[in-house]
């Protein structure tokens, strides 16, 4: 099964809430854990066991892990394998993007059957053009993984590159739309739950049956209720991501929180 079909049925099947697994200082804090690998470790894992069996996906920010160097990589190991090994489908929000075989590295590290950062899926950029990532989609499509193309953010910093027109008329973040609607079951899509998609460019009906992961709710200001509005007829297809609203619940409330959530999304068309 492609990493496609695979996300929509778990879309379909166990909800569509992907719980975000970032451990801000003041999360770890709020959680009377340390700031440190061992603090991380523990935010992760306890994550983790909240999320299994209430939902089917989770999402680590790689960076709140590496900002800890070796330790806190391990750490993160830790809590991919945990995940993983409870069922639960692991975006691994790394966000890389290069060219050649250093992005192929990329590939290899968070793709890769038996990595020790082995995710089902990770995030990437493609402003070298989606043929820059063209090694970690072969290799996504050969082990059944995906790559999820940034596309269109709620940053403003961004808002200039991805609304730029291209010479054939369409935005950079429209094109990469239907190069990814193009790939054979291995590409996905980050789309802001804040924005609004016909300013970059964007259609509903443009974005097929690609999965979308969809950063913005909860903390960043996007309502449960938006998602039918923003993404119409693409919301199916959407995995609604939650982090510091969750979390700030603490390890006790966090059980709770994920299945209020679930309830709510369920109650969505």
């Amino acid at each position: 099964m492609t990493f496609a079909a695979r996300l929509r049925s778990i879309l379909a099947t166990e909800g569509r809430l992907c719980v975000g697994i970032d451990p801000h200082g003041a999360l770890l804090d709020a959680w009377g854990l340390p700031r440190d690998a061992t603090g991380l470790r523990e935010f992760g894992l306890r994550t983790v066991d909240a999320v299994a069996g209430r939902a089917g996906i989770v999402k680590p920010q790689v960076a709140f892990f590496e900002r800890y160097g070796s330790a806190g990589f391990a750490a993160l190991e830790e809590t991919i394998a945990a995940a993983r090994a409870a069922g639960i489908f692991v975006i691994a929000d790394v966000k890389r993007g290069d060219i050649g075989s250093t992005v192929d590295a990329y590939g290899d590290a968070w793709l890769q059957p038996g990595s020790p950062l082995e995710a089902d899926a990770m995030t990437a950029y493609a402003y070298q053009g989606l043929g820059s990532l063209s090694g970690v989609l072969s290799r996504a499509a050969e082990w059944g993984k995906g790559v999820i193309v940034v596309t269109a953010t709620s940053n403003p910093e961004a808002l200039a590159t991805q609304t730029a027109v291209r010479a054939d008329g369409r935005t950079v973040a429209a094109a990469l739309v239907d190069e990814v609607r193009e790939l054979p079951g291995t590409g996905g899509l980050v789309l802001g739950a804040t924005i609004e998609l016909a300013d970059f460019g964007v259609t509903p009906d443009s974005l097929g049956d690609v999965p979308i992961l969809a950063p913005g709710f909860g903390a960043q200001g996007a309502h449960l209720g938006d998602l039918a509005r923003v993404f119409g007829t693409a919301s199916p297809n959407v995995a609604v991501h939650l982090s510091r609203e969750l979390l700030a619940a603490g390890p006790d409330g966090l059980p709770a929180a994920i299945a209020r959530v679930q309830d709510e999304l369920r109650g969505i068309a």
